[in-house]
């Protein structure tokens, strides 16, 4: 079992995440990979023993895990945001279901979200959290989005079972998937990378599940947010750009006049809110990336069936 947690003046959040791994009774190639952190990052984890890939300047979330799961050996690779911390017997419950089943290429814990910080004082309480995430869907557009995401937990939060893909931010995936695959497409640097992969997984025949019995808490983009030089303006940018190239190398032709309608109103909403110009030039962007976006369309139509990720469109 490799454990792969991309680092970015993550000083404040790794002490809580290590500390669960190690809790977790399972043995674990454990690997942090640093984009060029400054705030003492690097030095908390030398004290702590902890082995780490440092890259000198931020490349991103995609290829921070990408060169981690090269540089480790096992044949599960677990990426996790440095703002998650794992219940015990998590990683063993992933692991399990995944070992099971040839067919996973991976598999999504209970993501719940921690509130407040997450200091002391923050509730443990996983049946009263709200969800972040029960695994990944798609909707009939072709953007993804986390199931229950913001909700209160209901029955159908405990019942596991299969799903279109799992979020990036804490999930166990064979490691098939970057070798055969190529792992996450590093050139979307952060979002909509996990679903691509999960796309381009259907595509070749992978399926996903859902195990609710493994529980991690997740802040929420607390890096990205306190480090990044306009956080919402960057995160605007990105989604715009990436989505359009995701959608293109597998969204039925069908799709297009949607597409189209949804994308207006997602400019009329970035206009209202004041980040016009980062999500326009985002999609400028992922239209730039149009012509690359569909030769890696034929490719994949060439070497699995499109349909496989479509059939999941619209469906939770």
């Amino acid at each position: 079992m490799a454990v792969v947690i991309p680092t970015w003046n993550s000083a404040a959040l790794l002490p809580r995440l290590l500390d669960s791994i190690a809790a977790q009774e399972e043995p674990i190639e454990l690997l942090a990979v640093d984009n060029g952190s400054s705030d003492g990052t690097l030095e908390l984890l030398a004290e702590r023993g902890i082995p780490h890939l440092t890259l000198g300047g931020n490349t991103g979330f995609a290829a921070a895990v990408d060169l981690g799961a090269e540089r480790t050996a096992a044949p599960f690779v677990m990426p996790l945001n440095a703002d998650t911390e794992l219940e015990p017997g998590s990683i063993a419950a992933l692991r399990a279901v995944l070992e099971a089943d040839p067919g996973l290429g991976g598999v999504a814990p209970r993501i719940l979200q921690l509130e407040g910080g997450g200091d002391d004082a923050t509730p443990r309480d996983p049946a009263a959290a709200r969800l972040y995430s029960a695994g990944q869907a798609l909707t009939s557009d072709g953007r993804g989005f986390e199931i229950g995401a913001g909700e209160a937990q209901g029955p159908a939060t405990l019942g596991g079972g299969e799903v279109f893909g799992v979020c990036g931010a804490a999930c166990l995936l064979r490691r098939e998937l970057f070798t055969d695959l190529g792992g996450y497409d590093r050139g979307f640097f952060s979002f909509y990378e996990d679903v691509d992969l999960n796309v381009r997984a259907r595509i070749a025949g992978r399926r996903f599940a859902y195990v609710p019995e493994a529980v991690v808490w997740h802040l929420g983009n607390a890096s990205w947010m306190a480090e990044a030089p306009r956080p919402g303006a960057w995160n605007a940018r990105l989604v715009a750009r990436n989505r359009i190239v995701t959608q293109a190398r597998f969204m039925p032709l069908a799709s297009l006049p949607r597409i189209l309608a949804v994308e207006c109103g997602a400019l009329l909403r970035a206009a209202r809110e004041g980040r016009f110009r980062s999500t326009a030039g985002g999609k400028l962007e992922g239209l730039a990336r149009l012509p690359a976006a569909l030769r890696t369309r034929r490719r994949l139509a060439a070497t699995g069936g499109l349909a496989r990720a479509q059939s999941w469109l619209g469906r939770r």
